[in-house]
């Protein structure tokens, strides 16, 4: 059997650019309407390409850019409103995590004295040391440092006792109901068996309403005045 033969696909026809190129010579450019068929469309498409290309770069591009922005700022909606969203839906664990977080700085808080306080714990301190046996060679509070909400008093000490002993007050420091901290601790050899320490103890307390509001006129102050300068 013969096979079937394939159909012949016609020939594309060649378009010879110098006639039409000839043919545009001869034309009468105010008598459009008499040209053959060929040029007119070659004409039409031309406008109509140049009619895209004013199009898009008078009106498009600008619609374009324009349409861009608004989805991006669409994503960024869309994303504020499903993170909104999760907030919503954990609101109440929210509420709870902070009020767990309100009564830990609370327990915090209360660890810390206040002015009127602070004498019995420089006493607890000092009774910490003699309850040890350790001689305190110097024993002087510092100057205050004020921070957000409380102020810190640096302690300067210096002890002589033995190795055990000076351990043990290190060890009752940290136990006290207050928060002290030891920082600076420098440890030489004294007489005998004995050692000599140099410490700071960090001692720290709340600032009272008074306090707090004598803070807030003064960093308002400051701030009106570095707005002034501006």
């Amino acid at each position: 059997m013969k096979k079937p033969s394939m159909p012949k696909i016609p020939a594309i026809p060649k378009i010879d650019f110098r006639a039409l190129a000839e043919d545009f010579k001869a034309l009468d450019p105010k008598d459009i309407g008499t040209w053959p068929v060929l040029p007119r469309a070659t004409v039409l498409l031309g406008l109509f390409a140049a009619l895209l290309v004013g199009g898009w770069w008078l009106d498009w591009k600008a619609q374009i850019e324009d349409l861009d922005a608004k989805r991006q700022q669409e994503a960024k909606f869309k994303d504020e409103y499903l993170d909104k969203k999760r907030q919503a839906v954990n609101l109440e664990e929210h509420r709870k995590q902070l009020a767990d977080i309100d009564k830990s700085f609370g327990a915090l808080l209360k660890q810390l004295p206040n002015k009127a306080e602070m004498e019995a714990l420089l006493i607890d301190i000092n009774q910490a040391g003699l309850g040890r046996g350790l001689q305190f060679e110097l024993f002087k509070p510092g100057k205050e440092t004020t921070k957000d909400f409380y102020a810190e008093l640096p302690i300067t000490l210096k002890i002589t006792g033995s190795y055990h002993d000076l351990g043990a007050f290190a060890a009752d420091v940290a136990k006290l109901s207050r928060i002290v901290s030891l920082t600076n601790v420098a440890v030489a050899p004294d007489k005998g068996a004995l050692l000599k320490m140099d410490a700071t103890a960090m001692t720290y307390r709340y600032l009272d309403e008074e306090e707090l509001a004598a803070q807030r006129r003064a960093k308002a102050a400051q701030d009106k005045a570095k707005g002034a300068k501006k």
